[in-house]
Parts: structure tokens; sequence; C-alpha cells
């Protein structure tokens, strides 16, 4: 039986590239190589297309800068010539793509809109879950339509930060201090800042303006962090509950990949009745969204009062070997070499499943 020929996507014009290239490299390593031949596919920060690159190269290449990296397998297959590589080579050179792209131009319906013109299967969510997983004002715009519960939020455009006064005071009135002002379109923790003033809302405010054009400030949520991941495509399942006890005042992008000074608990220790609530609403996120394939939900947990926030999706979450989405599949009994299978194999059922549309 022939091997299933997958290109792995990864870098990209993102804040979140280095993360990208990190997961990439935890991808191509674990990978079956007895049923699977590997093509990488790199994106610089500049967009240029680098079909064959494996991630440890473009890591040495002094294109990112990372603290560690784990010992990749050799043997990557190459694409062949790469002066005259256009995308709709993809179809004839491979089976299916697992585009590990976090953020804009990956994570948003970018590369998944490529790969659906050129009708190829690929890992995770289609267009429309992308892309509203993505912006965190259209993803709480349909969470709220759909009954779930969220946090109080406010968005802005870059063009009205003109108009800080007015801004601080809807900020102030409505949501209060300390509040989160994050990019609405980036993950990773990119871009947010934890603001206790006014002074440090328009700092913040600025800073979130350099990533993203549109700007949301949430209201700061009491409970535990308590992560949960989704695996599916009709007939999704949720993992056991994970939480984050972040070394710093909250779990940033330093928490995150650099320090490594953050707890995971894996399960969360909560009672029954809170993991039931817990999966049940990651669940109805990810149909909310039309998901498929992968997610991670976010929430915050009130023990106290029983209250369970969805803070957001992640429809291509970190994919490291010691990333949440992962490891919480490993505590539920898949490893992470199956679980990268079992998203080849949703990715080709998913393509199949909407092949038998009519076209005419």
């Amino acid at each position: 039986m022939a091997k299933l020929r997958v290109g792995v996507i990864y870098g990209g014009r993102s804040g979140e590239h280095e993360v990208s290239v990190l997961s990439a490299n935890s991808v191509i390593t674990a990978i079956d190589q007895t049923k699977y031949e590997v093509y990488p596919i790199g994106i610089t920060k500049d967009g240029q297309w680098l079909p064959g690159q494996a991630p440890q190269a473009l890591m040495a290449s002094g294109n990112l800068q990372v603290r560690r990296l784990e010992e990749p397998k050799e043997n990557y297959l190459p694409l062949e010539n790469r002066r005259g590589f256009i995308l709709s080579s993809f179809r004839d050179l491979l089976d299916v793509v697992f585009p590990v792209m976090h953020g804009p131009f990956g994570e948003d319906g970018t590369i998944q809109g490529m790969l659906e013109v050129i009708n190829l299967p690929y890992v995770g969510s289609g267009i429309l879950a992308s892309a509203v997983g993505m912006d965190k004002v259209l993803m709480k715009t349909v969470f709220q339509q759909k009954g779930l519960p969220v946090g109080a939020y406010l968005a802005y455009l870059r063009k009205e930060l003109e108009n800080f006064p007015q801004i601080a005071t809807e900020v102030e009135t409505e949501l209060g201090y300390p509040c989160f002002v994050k990019p609405a379109n980036l993950g990773s923790s990119v871009g947010i800042t934890k603001a206790h003033n006014r002074e440090e809302l328009q700092k913040a405010l600025d800073l979130a303006a350099g990533f993203d054009r549109k700007i949301v400030v949430e209201q700061m949520l009491t409970g535990r962090e308590i992560e949960c991941a989704v695996l599916g495509n009709d007939e999704p399942i949720a993992s056991v509950p994970g939480e984050i006890i972040p070394g710093a005042e909250f779990y940033d992008y330093e928490a995150k990949y650099v320090l490594n000074d953050s707890k995971l608990l894996i399960p969360a220790d909560l009672p029954p009745e809170l993991v039931q609530k817990v999966q049940d609403l990651a669940i109805k996120a990810f149909k909310a969204v039309d998901g498929s394939g992968l997610s991670r939900v976010d929430f915050f947990v009130n023990e106290s009062t029983g209250e369970v926030i969805v803070n957001e999706i992640n429809t291509m979450p970190g994919f490291t070997r010691i990333s949440m989405y992962p490891k919480l599949w490993e505590a539920s009994g898949i490893g992470y070499g199956e679980l990268i299978d079992r998203l080849i194999q949703l990715a080709i059922e998913r393509f199949e499943e909407k092949n038998k549309n009519r076209l005419g």
C-alpha cells in the first residue's frame, strides 16, 4: 500500500511564526513515516515559500530565534523543481496537507481558502470556522448568538483610537480595571496587555493596534484558567480538561514559550459536574463555529459559584509535544503520534464528505 503524501506547511507572515515552526518540527518528528511521506513547506516572515525546507533548517538560517529545539528525524522528502514551484503542483504531489499555521495568514481561513481552490484535503477547520475562530469579536458574537456564556467586552478599530478619552471612559464605565487589551486577530498571547489604569490602557491599545486594525478590550474574569481539547468533525469528542497556573501575572507569550515556569495540571482537579460542563461547552463552541478536525477551547471556571465562561476557541492550537492540546489528549488516552494520524484521517473524511456536494 502506497504511503500518503503529507505536506506540512508552517511559518508564515504572523506574530506566531516561531510557534508555528516549533509545532511543525514536532509534527514532522513524530509522524509515522511507515505510513506517510512528509513534504515540509516553509513560509518565511516576509511570505517567501520554501518547498522542501525542513523546520530545523529554517531555524538555523537565523530567520528564527528559539530557546530549544527537539532533535528532528532525517529523510525528509524534498519537493522537486523549487524554482518552478507553483501552488497548482500541490494537487499532483500531495494527498493531504497539515497546515501547522498559527495566527493571521494561516489560522484565519487564508491557507484554507487556497487549499479549497486547488481541491486538497487539509487538517483542521474550513474557511468559515477558521476566520470566525481567529477574530475574537466575531467569535464572541457567534458564541452569544448560540447562548454560550462569554465575558463582557468592547471592540474598537485602530482609527478610532484618536478618540482615546472617550474610549477610556467607556472602558472604565462598562468594564473597569484591570482589563485585558488584545489584537482581535492574533493568538499565543501576542500583543496582549493587562491594563490597570488609564495610562496603561492607552499603551496597551497602541501595542495591540500595531498587530491588528481591530482591538478587543475584555473585562477581567475571575476563576481558574481551564482548557479543553476537541477532536472530530460532525461528531466531535472532548478531552479531559486541564488547568493553567501562570508563573507570571497572566499566561502571556513569555510564560507560554520562553520562561517555562507556568504549571499545567492535567487533568484539572474539578468536580465531575464541572468537568462535564466544560466538556459540553467545548463541544458546543466547536459546533457553533462549524469547526472540524481540532480545536482547543479556553474557559474561566469559578468553582465556588459553578460559573463557566467561554473565553475563546483556537482552531489550530499550538502543536508541539509539550503544548496543551496534545497533552490533553495524551491524558485522555490518545498519544501524540496517534493524534496526528487521527487528524489526517479526519481531514480526508471531511474532504470526501464535502465532495459529495453538487457543483451545478
